[in-house]
């Protein structure tokens, strides 16, 4: 999918802000609760394994429910890192202290041919 500048603007004026996570890293780590901010239909096609699931659309104001402990590492991934790296700015903007966006997401899982979890 092709982004528009001015969204693409938005994700590189903040990238700098948010900490961003390899899937290597992430794999090297199991202290990360994963967290898929995809749309509903996008997860319930497949997703990471153990990821657990906060829609874009509704993240800040569900977080701090299914999250109180705002010390908890968060890694957000979506499609392609676009909409996890503004979640997870977001989210440091609500207090967060430790929340990364994955590198590249769901595609760069994909492409090192890792599993995903079907219904």
């Amino acid at each position: 999918m092709q982004h528009n500048p001015g969204f693409v603007a938005l994700v590189e004026s903040i990238l700098p802000k948010v900490t961003e996570i390899t899937v290597e890293e992430y794999q090297a780590d199991d202290s990360w609760q994963l967290l898929d901010v995809r749309e509903d239909h996008e997860w319930l096609k497949d997703r990471l394994p153990g990821a657990r699931h906060l829609g874009r659309g509704i993240l800040e104001r569900d977080v701090e429910t299914r999250f109180p402990d705002k010390s908890t590492p968060l890694l957000l991934y979506c499609g392609g890192g676009y909409r996890s790296a503004l979640a997870a700015y977001n989210l440091q903007l609500m207090g967060y202290t430790k929340v990364a966006s994955l590198v590249g997401g769901y595609k760069a899982w994909v492409a090192r041919q890792l599993p995903l979890v079907t219904d």
